[in-house]
């Protein structure tokens, strides 16, 4: 897969043949940088006191505010006191819970068969929302490109999972392949690569805090700039996602801290 440059526009440098073909994102400017803070924003919540025997109760409460908050971004804004009420009866809202919900049981599956892991986010995420026969299948146009992704997600990169994590999360937010509920796919694939690739194994950030806090139309406006292609679209989407991750490391922190003064 190549970094995707609309025609005519400059490259990053080509990687040599043999290379790691993710290189390149780390020319990009201000991107290194960028993806060295979210590692220590992540490495600073791992190394909270709570992690050594009570993560899973952060692990529990990052996915409730993470699915609040990817629903946020698709538009349906509900009170995180409704949400844990269990009152809340959007589609939307209760597609992004059960994709939540269900990302623990993916994390192994994404890297080997990331295309049944899609089809299944897309089955819980938009199950409200369009007719059983239309889930879980990825529309013609498609193609190509998707099975790039999914080449990118089953091999190795020393890239920062960060990065990569925002490259599938891109690419599939872009390319919407299901034409229902790809932000929330997209989102979810994302997340499962920062466990998966291991910047965040416990699963206790929540960066969909992090890009509801820098704001949904901020959010829309880097997607837009990286779906145009132009390195420096790709550039400020991967740092709006490393940003993202800081904050979302920092949402973190503060639910450990809740949990500790009970």
């Amino acid at each position: 897969m190549t970094i995707p440059v609309r025609p005519g526009a400059g490259r990053p440098a080509a990687a040599s043949a043999g290379a790691d073909p993710l290189a390149p994102l780390l020319d990009l400017p201000g991107v290194r940088e960028a993806a060295d803070a979210a590692r220590a924003g992540i490495d600073r919540l791992l190394a909270h006191r709570l992690m050594r025997n009570r993560s899973a109760e952060v692990s529990s409460e990052s996915a409730l505010r993470g699915a609040r908050a990817s629903a946020a971004l698709d538009g349906v804004d509900v009170a995180l006191a409704d949400l844990r009420a269990g009152s809340v009866d959007d589609p939307v809202v209760q597609g992004s819970l059960r994709v939540s919900v269900g990302l623990g049981s993916m994390v192994d599956t994404w890297s080997r068969a990331p295309g049944q892991v899609l089809a299944r986010l897309h089955v819980l995420a938009a199950a409200d929302l369009v007719d059983r026969a239309d889930l879980g299948r990825p529309a013609p146009h498609a193609g190509p490109r998707l099975n790039g992704l999914l080449q990118v997600v089953t091999s190795t990169s020393a890239v920062p999972a960060v990065l990569v994590a925002g490259l599938v999360h891109g690419e599939l937010a872009a390319l919407a392949p299901f034409g229902t509920a790809d932000g929330v796919v997209a989102r979810a694939a994302g997340r499962l690569t920062t466990i998966g690739r291991g910047l965040d194994p416990k699963a206790v950030s929540v960066p969909e805090v992090g890009f509801a806090e820098l704001g949904a139309e901020e959010y829309r406006g880097r997607l837009a700039g990286y779906a145009s292609g132009g390195p420096d679209g790709v550039a400020a989407w991967l740092v709006h996602c490393c940003r993202a991750t800081e904050l979302g490391a920092r949402e973190g922190l503060a639910i450990a801290e809740a949990i500790l003064r009970g």
